[in-house]
C-alpha cells in the first residue's frame, strides 16, 4: 500500500512539473514579445500588405477588434472581396462567383468566432477553459521547438461536438512561435494538417509581431502574406465588420 501511495505521489509531481514547464514556456514567449500586460491591452490591429496564392499576387488587408471582430479583404484584378469576416455574432464572406456577400451557417460562424480571437490564445488560457500540454520537442525546418497542444472549447460539426485543438511550435532558442498546426473541420481540406509559419518578427508599439505568414498544406505553399504595415490600438468602428446594408 505504501508503494502504491509513493507511485501516486510521484505521478502527480510529474504532472505538476509538466504543467509548470508549459506555463514557463508560454510566459517566456509573452515576455520576449512585449510582455503579458501589453498583450492584454491590445484592442485592435490593422495589417496591410501583399499576398500570394495560386500564382497570383494581390493586395490584402486584415482588421481586427477585441474580442473577436475581424475582416480580411483581398483585391483581385481591381475588385475587392471579403474572404472572411466576423461581426461579433455572425460570419460572412463574398461569394467569388456571384460577387455578393453571403452569411455563414450558424456552425461555421461559431467556428470562426474562436478563430477570430484578437488576443493571443495562450493569454489567460486556463480562465478561458482551454488546456495546454507540452508534448516534447520537434524540429521544424531546422529549428528546435517546444511542441504544445492547445485544446479550446469543443465546436459543433454537423450537429455533433468535436474536440477543437491545434499545435504550436515555439522556438527553443528565441521563445517565439514559428509554426501553428491546425485541422479544419469543414471544406475541401477538412481534417488535413494546415501548417501556418510565422516569421520576420518586428516591433510594433512595443509588441513583436510576425510580418510574414505562410500556410502550407501537405508541405506545399497554399497562401503567403507579407505585411507592409501593422498598426495597433487604433480607433475602429464596429461598422467596419458589419454585413453590407446592416451596419
Amino acid at each position: 500500500m505504501k508503494r502504491l501511495n509513493l507511485l501516486t505521489v510521484l505521478f502527480f509531481i510529474g504532472l505538476t512539473a509538466q504543467a509548470q514547464t508549459v506555463d514557463e514556456i508560454i510566459n517566456k514567449y509573452h515576455e520576449v514579445t512585449g510582455g503579458k500586460d501589453k498583450w492584454l491591452a491590445l484592442q485592435s490591429v490593422r495589417m496591410t500588405g501583399k499576398a500570394k496564392a495560386q500564382g497570383m499576387d494581390f493586395p490584402v488587408s486584415v482588421l481586427q477588434k477585441a474580442p473577436n471582430k475581424q475582416i480580411l479583404k483581398v483585391n483581385i484584378q481591381g475588385k475587392e472581396f471579403v474572404q472572411t469576416a466576423y461581426d461579433g455574432t455572425t460570419g460572412w464572406s463574398t461569394n467569388f462567383m456571384s460577387q455578393k456577400p453571403e452569411k455563414m451557417a450558424a456552425e461555421d460562424s461559431d467556428i470562426l468566432k474562436q478563430e477570430s480571437e484578437l488576443q493571443d490564445s495562450f493569454l489567460n488560457y486556463k480562465e478561458k477553459g482551454y488546456t495546454a500540454e507540452l508534448q516534447g520537442k520537434e524540429t521544424i525546418e531546422g529549428t528546435e521547438c517546444y511542441k504544445i497542444k492547445l485544446t479550446k472549447k469543443p465546436v459543433k460539426v454537423d450537429g455533433k461536438e468535436e474536440e477543437n485543438f491545434g499545435y504550436y511550435f515555439i522556438s527553443v532558442a528565441d521563445n517565439v512561435p514559428i509554426m501553428q498546426r491546425s485541422f479544419p473541420k469543414k471544406g475541401q481540406v477538412k481534417g488535413m494538417a494546415i501548417d501556418t509559419y510565422m516569421s520576420d518578427y518586428q516591433e510594433v508599439n512595443g509588441l513583436f509581431m510576425p510580418f510574414t505568414i505562410t500556410q502550407k498544406v501537405n508541405g506545399q505553399t497554399a497562401f503567403s502574406m507579407t505585411a507592409d504595415k501593422i498598426e495597433t490600438n487604433i480607433a475602429v468602428d464596429d461598422k467596419e465588420f458589419a454585413f453590407p446594408n446592416e451596419g
